[in-house]
């Protein structure tokens, strides 16, 4: 099962258990529970920013991790300058940046690797950006709209989590970008764009 197809069956897994329990509770107040159900349960329902987000974030994380397994493991050192990253450094740094972002102010859990000088292979670098995207996409699925909303302090000054959520979005996608040109300059043609 890829990583979107998981991630997508265990939010849908936690959702149906909720909305069963809600389901008894509502029974009994609501002749129709069935309708409520989506309402009241939030991300089940397509038009709930967070599930909008949450979904576009899984399948970005496909979209990252299908490019990482397109790049030869003898590529994953090349950099296009002596000043830029690696290929591998630019999956780690994704990683670390996850990871700091998504335990550090979204509760997220800590990744369970080294991020920081530590050199992988490729199908360790692919565990870890699989390991940081679920980490991220627990963590956002859990934040309810009270908590979005929430102001932590910021090296850049007082952010709302929902703006930590969209700069981590913003820092995954910027370096993905990079990835891809890193693709094309080794003669590789990158995966179809995808942003929805």
């Amino acid at each position: 099962m890829n990583f979107k197809k998981k991630m997508i069956y265990s939010f849908n897994a936690n959702a149906s258990k909720m909305a069963i329990l809600l389901g008894f509770v509502l029974v009994s107040v609501f002749q129709t529970a069935a309708s409520s159900i989506n309402t009241i349960t939030g991300l089940e329902t397509k038009t709930n920013p967070q599930y909008e987000f949450y979904t576009k974030w899984l399948n970005g994380a496909e979209y990252t991790l299908e490019i990482t397994r397109l790049m030869p493991i003898e590529d994953f050192n090349f950099r296009p300058t002596a000043e830029s990253m690696s290929f591998g450094q630019q999956l780690l740094h994704i990683a670390a940046n996850m990871d700091w972002l998504g335990s550090t102010y979204l509760n997220a859990e800590p990744h369970s690797m080294p991020l920081r000088d530590t050199i992988y292979g490729k199908e360790e670098l692919i565990h870890i950006l699989e390991e940081g995207f679920e980490k991220a996409a627990i963590a956002i699925k859990n934040l309810g709209d009270e908590q979005m909303e929430e102001v932590v302090d910021f090296f850049a000054g007082p952010m709302t989590k929902r703006q930590i959520v969209h700069l981590m979005h913003d820092h995954h996608t910027h370096h993905r970008g990079q990835l891809i040109v890193y693709l094309r300059l080794n003669g590789l043609e990158p995966p179809r764009y995808r942003g929805w």
